[in-house]
């Protein structure tokens, strides 16, 4: 099969659409109806920059120079200044899949025809993203308002040729020289052009999609470590029925404990203790309102997809050509309903993680595991077992909760008090993306626990989808023994998690689980 090829248009993209782009390198092609609404708005833009009387984002300065007239000899060299002079980020490279997000999105509005660019700027981009071509951009320069201005100017730098990008291979060059060599003209930018390419919500938007993508498996892969962990603590699973669990009608607690149903079927484990000698009333809230936690950060999700579906049907820039041939300015370049989302999900995050070491920490805790050795270990005081692979999940649990503090409720003035709210967007997109890579390995962590733990109470045999996560697992981890080196079947759970390889193999015996 060849790269998969995702036709861009004025409709909102999907969520698979944005994902095969940026982290699977599908390629992209703009409809012929994408190029017809590009040209009529920019015949729109090349009439109104024919007049003598100022428009704005046409023939004026823009933020607090807006003022200025630009005469018109001098409109392309304004174009390459915002571009040049809005390329001023800073630290860290940010990863290649944001990137290649941002710039689909970008395309996305500029095929709405509200923008007035060329249609030939439209066509170098996407050149770009199907050359695999990616322009360095930088973690700090969007303060979430007026646009991820820098990481969007480190973009448009590279569509006229300058700056730097990274090429199909990794490698780091001249974005004139990665251009030439893929045949790919710079473009030239024409009036209106520089704001146009530089005024989205695309980069926050893009992390917010990339990271929903990620939650869905890992609020799955949740409760397949619950599940795993009431099995191997003796629990019960009469609290996830589903007439008790109705009595409070959440949709995303319904779709947990129905997987911890599904997934608990069958349990030699759990039939060991139903008898009645058996003295469990209650087991801790860690285990019993599994359900309630991990439910409610499913519906947290869902209301962060609603937006960002929102978000990807929309046409940010500012000005922005209208149907009828008005350019108007306006404040749709705001970051905030994306921003509140990106700091929504943050705490979800950070709460699945932490109750998920709280139920590690029991299965350590021989006052608290029902029989197991103390901390998992072949010969307690001799080995250690998992005693230090929970302080691992107790540091990143601790960093998560930092990074759950909101960023959209910070503001800096900035643009000599032009832009005097701003939404920092951009910034809490960054914290959630380390918020999501803390989340899967606190939840690997007990899944590898619990995996130790449920072949350490044989004879007893798991459930049959718990025992298939636990078989996927010892193909890459042994089974329990004396104490060896943890990293690496710590990042090999972690590897599992991320890719949903441990979910399939519990969907294997369950069927599709939510």
């Amino acid at each position: 099969m060849g790269v998969p090829m995702v036709e861009v248009g004025p409709e909102a993209l999907t969520f698979p659409q944005v994902v095969a782009v940026a982290r699977d390198g599908a390629r992209v092609v703009l409809t012929d109806g994408a190029l017809k609404l590009i040209g009529e708005a920019r015949a729109h833009i090349e009439e109104l920059s024919a007049r003598p009387t100022p428009v704005y984002g046409v023939s004026t300065g823009f933020g607090a120079l807006a003022t200025r007239h630009i005469a018109p000899e001098m409109r392309d060299r304004l174009q390459l200044n915002i571009v040049r002079s809005h390329a001023a980020g800073s630290g860290p490279e940010v990863e290649r899949e944001v990137v290649r997000a941002l710039m689909l999105l970008r395309l996305r509005t500029l095929a709405t025809g509200r923008t007035g660019v060329q249609p030939s700027t439209a066509l170098t981009l996407a050149a770009l993203l199907n050359a695999g071509i990616t322009p360095q951009v930088f973690e700090y320069g969007s303060l979430g308002c007026s646009g991820d201005l820098a990481p969007l100017a480190h973009v448009a730098l590279a569509l006229i040729g300058e700056g730097s990008v990274r090429d199909a291979g990794g490698a780091l060059r001249p974005a004139a020289e990665a251009l030439g060599e893929a045949g790919i003209a710079p473009a030239e930018l024409a009036a209106k052009e520089g704001l146009a390419l530089l005024n989205g919500t695309d980069g926050m938007l893009g992390m917010l999609v990339l990271a929903i993508d990620d939650l869905r498996r890992l609020l799955t892969a949740a409760d397949v470590a619950a599940a795993m962990t009431v099995e191997a603590l003796l629990g019960t699973d009469r609290v996830f029925a589903a007439d008790l669990q109705a009595l409070r009608p959440h949709p995303g607690q319904a779709a947990s404990a129905a997987n911890l149903r599904a997934l608990l079927a069958a349990s030699e484990i759990m039939e060991s203790h139903r008898g009645p000698d058996c003295t469990r009333v209650q087991d801790a809230y860690s285990l019993r309102c599994a359900p309630q936690v991990n439910g409610a950060a499913r519906d947290t999700l869902q209301h962060a997809e609603l937006v960002a579906h929102r978000e990807m049907a929309s046409a940010i820039d500012n000005p922005v050509v209208l149907p009828d041939g008005r350019v108007e300015s306006n404040g749709n370049f705001h970051g905030a309903p994306v921003a509140y989302v990106l700091d929504f999900l943050a705490v979800p995050a950070a709460d699945v993680a932490s109750m998920s070491e709280r139920r590690t920490d029991r299965m350590l805790d021989k006052g608290r595991s029902y029989g197991l050795p103390a901390f998992l270990a072949d010969d307690p005081g001799v080995d250690s077992g998992h005693m230090i692979a929970q302080y691992t999940q107790a540091g990143i649990v601790s960093e998560l909760k930092r990074l759950a503090a909101p960023a959209s409720a910070d503001s800096i003035p900035s643009s000599a008090m032009q832009e005097d709210h701003v939404s920092m967007g951009w910034s809490a997109a960054r914290k959630l993306r380390r918020a999501v890579d803390g989340l899967a390995q606190v939840v690997a962590i007990e899944i590898l626990t619990a995996a130790r733990a449920l072949d350490l109470r044989t004879p007893l045999r798991p459930g049959p989808a718990t025992g298939a996560v636990v078989a996927r697992l010892r193909e890459a981890v042994p089974p329990p023994g004396p104490d060896r080196y943890l990293a690496p079947e710590i990042a090999a759970a972690t590897a599992m998690v991320r890719d949903g390889s441990l979910i399939a193999a519990a969907e294997a015996v369950t069927g599709p689980l939510s």
